[in-house]
């Protein structure tokens, strides 16, 4: 297995690892692993963004729209 070294971890984010690792009971590195684990097995997100924005609002329900209604159409104008 390969190991690797994070360099400038600011120290707050290392006092927050370090209470829910506790928290957890697990190690500092172990729970940086399960971390870096939980983070990248996620699906990745859709890469339609009108579609993501769908399934982020669907849950919320819709808005029903009094819409107008559409005046006669006008008869083409002829050239020539």
């Amino acid at each position: 297995m390969a190991s690797m070294t994070i360099r400038n971890l600011d120290d707050d984010i290392k006092q927050r690892l370090r209470v829910q690792a506790a928290e957890h009971g697990r190690s500092m590195e172990e729970e940086a692993l399960a971390i870096l684990r939980m983070a990248l097995t996620e699906p990745a997100p859709p890469a339609n963004l009108a579609r993501a924005i769908r399934a982020r609002f669907a849950p919320l329900g819709g808005v029903e729209l009094d819409i107008p209604p559409r005046e006669p159409m006008r008869e083409p104008s002829r050239f020539g």
